[in-house]
């Protein structure tokens, strides 16, 4: 049997435990979202097919419980992307994003593409890492930045499908003649949202 899809891209969620990176795996692969906080126990994932530029790229998107550390490179083996989340109203989850960049850089493969993600842009009101500084650092880095909210969806889709057009432009037969993510655009600005409540 012919596989339907012309890509395949195994897509890895790092970041603190309690992050929202389950939350935020449910949200694109099944577009739910529960309220309660469940911890992920060992490595779940979850598959999930879309068009791209007229072709089919299948994402393999895995999610462990913030444990990676113990993993060890096995879970980093072979992944073409790498999101790492951490949570807006959390300074500490944020200030660990460069720990876990270091865990990418020693297991990782060496052009592995690499996006930052800050979770829980719903709760405006106890949100305490401003949208420029995490803005800057990843542009310092080089690499894609969105908040989102697995709450209510806010760019949950715009990073999983940013991230697939990154490793499709680097990936694919054109890369060499493309720039930047073609049939995707980064609309990274603040994310003015008025609700409140939830846990990612």
């Amino acid at each position: 049997m012919n596989p339907k899809y012309d890509y395949l891209f195994k897509l890895l969620l790092i970041g603190d435990s309690g992050v929202g990176k389950s939350c935020l795996l449910r949200r694109f692969a099944d577009d739910t979202y529960t309220e309660s906080y469940i911890s992920t126990t060992g490595v779940e994932f979850k598959i999930r097919t879309r068009e791209l530029d007229g072709k089919t790229i299948k994402l393999q998107i895995w999610d462990t419980a913030g444990q990676e550390r113990t993993i060890t490179s096995s879970y980093y083996h072979g992944a073409h992307g790498i999101i790492v989340v951490y949570d807006v109203t959390d300074q500490k989850s944020f200030n660990n994003v460069k720990q876990w960049l270091q865990e990418i850089d020693r297991y990782a493969s060496e052009d592995v593409n690499k996006m930052l993600v800050g979770n829980k842009c719903d709760l405006t009101n106890k949100k305490v890492v401003d949208y420029s500084s995490a803005k800057e650092y990843a542009d310092q880095l080089g690499i894609p930045f969105l908040e989102t909210s697995a709450k209510n969806a806010t760019n949950v889709e715009q990073a999983f499908m940013t991230m697939a057009a990154e490793i499709k432009n680097r990936v694919g037969p054109a890369a060499a003649n493309q720039a930047g993510s073609a049939g995707v655009k980064i609309d990274s600005k603040p994310v003015e949202a008025k609700s409140s409540g939830g846990c990612c």
